[in-house]
């Protein structure tokens, strides 16, 4: 008679190959981010290790306490390597101008991440990162800015021939401009929105149909 006993597979299952230290790192980044930004320093690591489905002594083991985990929030979120990401996903088979709506989208997401971050933290008292002296090295804005121009010059390249300035000065008056209309903050609903700004940068606000 068979034996009814169920016998062990003969392929031994292998387990899944763990997370390195960095890769945890920016795990529970993703996953602190917008607790950081909802409840600032008050923020516990039991909720973040809750969001990011870990027991809370594994934060303690690539953050040596919650200070660092705060930190190294700020540092992503001031990162350009999201946004540069989103503006290396635009399509440059689109036309112009809808391009460069999607470059204002994505720049007001980024923006508007810093703010959340830095602002919920500053507000719940929080200012190790600038008392301790933790400034960005002196460079890092001027190679972010660049960086985003260089980004932008790329998504400028099909329309070169119809462009009157050089892409690169095309590309840094438009983040200029951009940019001053997102920190202004000060418009409130006569801000423009993407696709506005966008229109008035390609066109200008001189009616054609109109005798000047």
């Amino acid at each position: 008679m068979p034996d009814p006993t169920p016998q062990p597979s003969a392929t031994p299952r292998r387990r899944a190959p763990g997370m390195t230290p960095d890769q945890r790192r920016a795990m529970i980044v993703a996953a602190a981010l917008p607790l950081v930004a909802e409840y600032g320093a008050a923020v516990t690591t039991g909720r973040i290790a809750r969001a990011a489905g870990i027991g809370e002594a594994t934060v303690f083991r690539v953050f040596a306490d919650k200070d660092e985990l705060l930190d190294a929030c700020v540092e992503e979120a001031v990162s350009p390597e999201a946004v540069l990401r989103e503006l290396a996903s635009i399509s440059t088979e689109l036309p112009l101008a809808e391009r460069l709506a999607e470059v204002a989208e994505a720049m007001r997401a980024h923006l508007d991440r810093i703010g959340a971050v830095v602002g919920s933290l500053h507000a719940s008292g929080r200012r190790r990162g600038r008392e301790a002296g933790g400034q960005p090295a002196p460079d890092s804005r001027e190679t972010s800015v660049r960086a985003l121009t260089e980004a932008v010059t790329e998504l400028l390249e099909p329309d070169r021939d119809v462009l009157r300035l050089p892409l690169d000065k095309v590309a840094a008056i438009f983040l200029a401009t951009l940019l001053a209309q997102l920190q202004g903050g000060a418009l409130g609903a006569s801000a423009p929105t993407p696709a506005e700004l966008t229109d008035v940068f390609l066109h200008g606000v001189l009616d054609r149909n109109e005798d000047t």
